[in-house]
């Protein structure tokens, strides 16, 4: 039977990203124009455990759209993952008259609106918050367009310094588990070379392929790293190009949490405004516990537990082109 919506919360969980506050203003907005009253979750989880909410209004997210990070912050939360820790979050949001909640953020989030939904049978609605595009069930997070351009601009610059003094940079992006950074970053910023975490491309080739190139006598060259890489890091790469090689002068960057910040772009304010307006509507259209995304510029519904297991893959595609231009 469906709900008789009337008050709804949101939180942010987890890494912050870019956009994130565009997807709250659209939330709120939506639901004030149905005449629905919003309350922000502070701190994700832990604010839920602590019934820190606030009420939301139109003007509480003016000008919010062109900020990074997260105007409700975020936080870990150990104890949201014990029984106890859950039963007092609800316990807060019964205090608080909540009907429904719309949480942001990655799979650790979406893992906790799944016990929690299924426990106190209260509607949660996700939307994919995270730099890394590693959520199943949509074409791009919010945040991970923003990352992509702000690892391609400091590549830039790098590139610069590098063709200056002829050194080979390695350049370490974010991605403990997914390379989808750093394969559109290697492709964007015409890398030489790039490692990912999905793919058996070796120091044994990155050796052949320095080797070919100083024969050329190109000296300088750029190395996309993702964390995650089963080569080791930037510094364990850059270490053993210069033990075998004695051509290039190596140098190391790590690009970090400068992905997570900034500005976000206007792909993903776009994207973070289309879902949050998506989110309030299906809640009232009687939608519960589903991962809302876009794919193929369409809206797509998956449940929570398809969104947390089921592994995205790289566009094998991308892969190959990307194998193909950095010749």
């Amino acid at each position: 039977m469906k709900r008789d919506i009337k008050r709804i919360a949101v939180l942010t969980s987890g890494g912050d990203a870019p956009g994130m506050n565009a997807a709250i203003r659209a939330v709120v907005r939506t639901a004030t124009y149905n005449d629905l009253h919003v309350y922000g979750i502070m701190e994700g989880y832990k604010g839920m455990i602590n019934g820190n909410l606030v009420r939301l209004e139109n003007k509480d997210v003016a000008n919010t759209i062109l900020r990074g990070g997260t105007i409700l912050k975020t936080a870990r939360c150990e104890e949201f993952k014990t029984a106890e820790g859950r039963q007092k979050a609800y316990d807060s949001l019964v205090a608080f008259d909540i009907d429904a909640v719309v949480v942001i953020g990655g799979n650790g989030t979406y893992t906790g609106a799944y016990y929690f939904s299924r426990e106190f049978n209260m509607p949660f609605i996700g939307l994919p918050g995270t730099i890394d595009n590693d959520i199943y069930g949509t074409d791009f997070t919010i945040g991970y367009d923003t990352a992509i351009n702000t690892a391609v601009e400091a590549v830039d610059k790098i590139r610069d310094t590098a063709s200056s003094h002829n050194r080979l940079f390695f350049i370490e992006v974010m991605g403990r588990h997914a390379g989808f950074i750093a394969l559109e970053t290697g492709i964007a910023s015409g890398a030489a070379a790039t490692f990912l975490p999905e793919t058996d491309w070796g120091i044994d080739e990155l050796l052949s392929m320095l080797k070919k190139a100083a024969i050329r006598k190109k000296l300088f060259n750029i190395v996309i790293v993702a964390e995650g890489n089963k080569n080791g890091d930037a510094n364990e790469l850059a270490r053993l190009v210069h033990e075998n090689l004695d051509s290039y002068e190596t140098r190391v960057t790590t690009i970090g949490h400068l992905q997570r910040g900034g500005s976000p772009t206007a792909s993903d304010r776009v994207l973070a405004s289309r879902l949050g307006y998506e989110a309030v509507n299906s809640l009232m259209k009687g939608v519960e516990n589903k991962a809302l995304g876009i794919v193929n510029d369409k809206l797509h519904k998956v449940d929570f537990w398809d969104a947390i297991h089921k592994k995205k893959e790289l566009n094998q595609e991308m892969l190959q082109m990307l194998e193909v231009l950095a010749m």
